[in-house]
């Protein structure tokens, strides 16, 4: 029935601030304005899409450092773009999508440019990967001083490991910094296509291929999840902790289910591993896939074709005979 289909939120549940576990001795107090002992507060349309509390929020010396970081990169590349529009804030809002801080050229190899020729780039690179790994510092120690796993953190940095060999590892492997990404939206997006086109499409890359297949995989894996749990909300399937401690109708269907129609169920904490692994080896494979391109394969497409991946091209014409290899010719 159509009252079932609960895709939405319905129901929002309104109850007291919580400000969290008490923190450990000696790991400080949380920053900005926003302590233990203030109240958090309270955003109706967030608690459309989730729990309506906002804060308490902890930033600590790694959270401010990362966004003195953060905000010094941004600035930097919003200036360099706003310069090439002649400083025109209109000019810049209309053509945004496609402006760019691009790297320094191929002819200064891993040497520091002028600024104008890609030392902005240079810094703006430092400060942002900077602000990313002070902002992963913090997860880590967030989650050790609340006594969680770091499972989080370790998401992050397979993220930060994509991140990194686009913009530092390969680069320093080929000799070039103009080997990196460059800053902007569309830019970014025509490097990629660049990028496939000159080594011979990463389409058969095979590292290219198991990213994307976590890819895929991760949609349909959370999907899935998310799908199930909606499908045996009418029963209380969201109610983790009931049905963790009691016997209820919601996970038995929901397994029961999948065992009808896959033979196979994962359990509540299988299906998290499960979906963790797919979306933390997405950018882990396709990191490695983006390091071995140039400085082990040259074209992924003759690699796929030496080693039977793919097939080659058809021979339409008779094959060119080199006249210095023929035989009784006069020279």
């Amino acid at each position: 029935m159509i009252e079932y289909q609960n895709i939405f939120t319905q129901v929002q549940v309104h109850a007291p601030a919580y400000v969290g576990t008490p923190m450990k001795p000696g790991l400080g107090s949380r920053l900005w304005g926003v302590t233990s002992e203030q109240k958090p507060w309270h955003i109706h349309l967030l608690g459309r899409i989730g729990d309506a509390q906002v804060g308490p929020i902890y930033l600590g010396g790694y959270g401010i450092a990362s966004i003195i970081c953060g905000i010094i990169a941004i600035q930097i590349m919003g200036w360099n773009m706003l310069a090439s529009v002649d400083f025109s804030p209109i000019e810049m809002i209309k053509q945004l999508p496609w402006l760019a801080l691009e790297p320094p050229s191929p002819a200064w190899g891993l040497s520091i440019p002028p600024l104008n020729e890609g030392g902005w780039w240079l810094m703006a690179g430092f400060f942002l990967t900077l602000s990313i790994l002070l902002w992963w510092a913090r997860m880590y120690r967030r989650a050790r001083a609340l006594g969680m796993g770091t499972h989080i953190a370790w998401a992050f940095a397979s993220a930060i490991w994509l991140y990194l060999v686009l913009g530092f590892f390969r680069p320093l492997l080929m000799g070039n910094w103009g080997e990196a990404v460059p800053f902007g939206i569309f830019p970014h997006l025509d490097w990629t296509a660049a990028f496939s086109i000159r080594y011979g499409n990463l389409f058969y890359n095979p590292f290219h291929m198991l990213s994307i297949a976590f890819l895929y995989g991760s949609a349909l894996v959370f999907a899935m999840h998310a799908a199930t749990i909606l499908a045996v909300s009418r029963f209380g399937g969201e109610r983790e902790l009931e049905q963790i401690v009691d016997r209820g109708t919601a996970s038995e269907r929901a397994a029961l289910f999948w065992r009808w129609t896959m033979g196979f169920n994962a359990t509540m904490e299988s299906i998290h591993r499960w979906a963790w692994w797919f979306a933390v080896l997405t950018p882990l494979t396709g990191g490695i896939g983006i390091l071995l391109t140039g400085t082990v394969v040259d074209n992924w497409y003759l690699w796929a074709v030496k080693h039977g991946v793919a097939p080659s091209y058809p021979q339409v014409f008779p094959p060119v005979l080199d006249p210095a290899a023929m035989t009784g010719v006069a020279q």
